[in-house]
């Protein structure tokens, strides 16, 4: 697979999500051993979600972007920052530049809101592969699904 063999859109319908969905419980639930019950959430309903598919239409990657009062919830009340959450590829993509792409696609979504900044919450063994997109790491670590955690964030 090859990195310009995919592509990396809005998720606009049913299935898109359900790919985004599927995508995240391999990594998350199967992969990393989150409970399935804590992966999914409330906020799943209102996110913008993003989606990598291959042009066989496989999809391999996934991540949402939180807006408006649900994201100041998560980012500290302020309104003009996004929250990216979620990110996940599979683990045959990786190191392809897939995650970089949904990145950049979930802020790209945020500007076209009219959003000024994106948070993140950081597995830490990713704190670098953040540090490299221009997202800087603030406040304590903390556990999230029992994973060690590092909030970020990047102006837009």
């Amino acid at each position: 697979m090859s990195p310009s063999s995919y592509v990396v859109r809005v998720a606009e319908d049913p299935a898109d999500r359900e790919a985004c969905f599927a995508v995240r419980k391999e990594v998350f639930v199967v992969e990393q051993g989150v409970p399935e019950d804590i992966e999914y959430d409330a906020y799943d309903a209102d996110a913008l979600h993003v989606v990598a598919v291959r042009e066989d239409g496989l999809p391999f990657g996934a991540g949402r972007l939180l807006y408006g009062e649900v994201a100041a919830a998560r980012t500290g009340g302020e309104p003009g920052v996004g929250s990216l959450g979620r990110l996940a590829v599979l683990k045959a993509a990786r190191g392809l530049g897939v995650g970089v792409a949904l990145v950049r696609g979930i802020e790209d979504a945020a500007r076209a809101r009219g959003l000024t900044a994106v948070d993140l919450h950081a597995q830490t063994h990713a704190l670098g592969f953040y540090e490299r997109l221009g997202y800087v790491a603030y406040g304590p670590e903390f556990l999230d699904a029992g994973i060690a955690h590092l909030a970020m964030r990047r102006g837009l």
